[in-house]
């Protein structure tokens, strides 16, 4: 490297610590999330904040600079504003598309006047949060919360229910949320307190209720009000089972399975807007489901979908046995580090629920391999037009980059990558576009996706939805119309 170089390294550091006060004070005072292309930027490190600026070269080829962010984050710091999530990449790109002539602080005062001063939003936070269960979408649900509790506006997770597995229970939960062979070091600190059956976290007190049965629990006794109980135990899928979780204190339960019945299945991105938000109870479907149906979704949007074979390649899960043993499904009960197991998935035919006016069949397999986690999906599907690789690429790419789909699917043309590079990602969906083959009117696409967090975030995605408190991500389409508009007239 030379001096040249380092020192516009060590000034691209700079600017990037320079942000991260500021991102700070907007997440914690006001309730502003600040995103780059789609990916927040709140608790991120120095080198974090550069590597997603580098991000960008995804969508024009050049990387994004933190001295071309930089100053819109500051002229963001000075506006009085309501709780909203602002992308810093599509501002930026906004900007340079507007041909107003506008300084970079009059674009950003009219492109946030929708949420700024009188027009800002009121903060519908904190809402209180039960899980029901502490297995490995329980705990990683569990980092979320506490990593998105600092605004103070959001989720605040106040009981973990559990049945007790001995005197040293707390303990033991209380490691386990600590490290995680696959995820890694809890990312702050947790202390025990074994009189009051609690466990803080960060500072968030986390409330641990031992108990066999739901019927039997009044929440209110723990102060706790109009909670949303997250059940992530898969005991009860149907509605008559779920529903003994409305206990006093409880007002919405979500379970962390694909629902039975008449309990709708939501996608986070493709139907959760759909919902009919005075029903009780939903299910946020299979981690499957939710790799499967954005792309799904994506693509038949744009080309049309006849019909379709998924075939996942799924990580072993704690349902399998480690050593051969009864199981009551077929298969599952061979040893899973030792044996590709062949299952069945209900993803395929989850697509129904999740898309009501998606004819297309359908058709689905499993294959359970030596790995702990992330799983990929391939997706062979006969679509209604003839169209090439570079035009599928092109659309998928953009539609991870901006979108109704851009928080849900991602995309990576890394030509050498393998599963574990997508351990910890927070899209439902990856598509790996070195893998796609598009021959006329035949699209095969090769979906990763973490099974654990990538699941865990569209859970908790959906539950800030169903909340209340999933805000608006501008700049928006239509706002930045609205202010060409106005400033026009003037």
């Amino acid at each position: 490297m030379t001096t040249e170089q380092l020192d516009r390294w060590n000034a691209q550091e700079a600017a990037a610590e320079a942000m991260i006060p500021i991102i700070g004070t907007l997440y914690r005072g006001k309730g502003v999330t600040i995103l780059l292309h789609s990916r927040s930027l709140v608790n991120k490190s120095v080198i974090s904040i550069l590597r997603t600026h580098r991000f960008a070269r995804q969508i024009g080829g050049e990387e994004l600079s933190v001295d071309e962010t930089l100053p819109f984050l500051q002229v963001i710091s000075r506006l009085d504003l309501g709780p909203c999530k602002i992308d810093l990449g599509q501002l930026v790109m906004a900007f340079h598309a507007d041909e107003r002539g506008l300084s970079i602080e009059e674009f950003t005062t009219s492109v946030l006047a929708e949420v700024s001063d009188g027009n800002k939003a009121v903060s519908q936070g904190p809402r209180d949060v039960v899980l029901y269960g502490f297995g490995r979408i329980g705990r990683l649900v569990t980092r979320l919360l506490i990593e998105k509790a600092g605004s103070g506006n959001g989720l605040s997770l106040r009981a973990v229910v559990v049945r007790k597995g001995g005197d040293d229970d707390l303990a033991k939960r209380a490691s386990l949320l600590r490290r995680d062979s696959v995820h890694g070091h809890f990312n702050g600190t947790i202390k025990v307190d074994t009189d009051n059956d609690t466990i803080t976290a960060n500072g968030n007190v986390i409330k641990f209720i031992y108990s066999d049965d739901p019927t039997t629990i009044d929440y209110t006794a723990y102060g706790i009000d109009n909670a949303i109980l997250i059940d992530n135990t898969g005991r009860w899928r149907d509605r008559d089972g779920l529903e003994q979780h409305l206990r006093p204190g409880i007002a919405k339960v979500v379970l962390t399975a694909p629902g039975k019945g008449d309990v709708p299945n939501i996608v986070h991105g493709v139907n959760h807007r759909d919902l009919d938000l005075s029903q009780q109870i939903f299910s946020c479907a299979s981690c499957t489901t939710n790799a499967i149906v954005p792309p799904l979704k994506a693509m038949d949007d744009e080309f049309g979908i006849v019909r379709g074979h998924v075939e996942t390649v799924h990580s072993f899960t704690n349902d399998q046995n480690l050593l051969d043993n009864y199981h009551k499904a077929d298969r599952r009960g061979r040893s899973a580090p030792f044996n590709l197991v062949l299952t069945e998935t209900g993803a395929a035919s989850a697509v129904a629920k999740a898309m009501p006016d998606f004819k297309a069949k359908i058709t689905g397999n499993s294959i359970r391999v030596p790995t702990p986690d992330v799983s990929v999906a391939i997706l062979n599907l006969q679509l209604k037009q003839d169209t090439t690789k570079e035009d599928v690429l092109a659309y998928l790419r953009q539609v991870s980059l901006a979108g109704p789909l851009s928080r849900n699917l991602d995309y990576t043309a890394a030509t050498d990558a393998v599963s574990s590079d997508f351990i910890g990602s927070r899209a439902a969906s990856i598509i790996d576009a070195n893998a796609t083959i598009v021959e006329g009117d035949t699209a095969i696409l090769y979906v990763w996706y973490d099974n654990e967090f990538g699941y865990s975030c569209q859970v908790v995605r959906t539950v800030q939805y169903i909340s209340g408190i999933e805000y608006p991500t501008y700049p928006r389409l239509g706002a930045l119309s609205d202010a060409r508009e106005l400033t026009d007239a003037r």
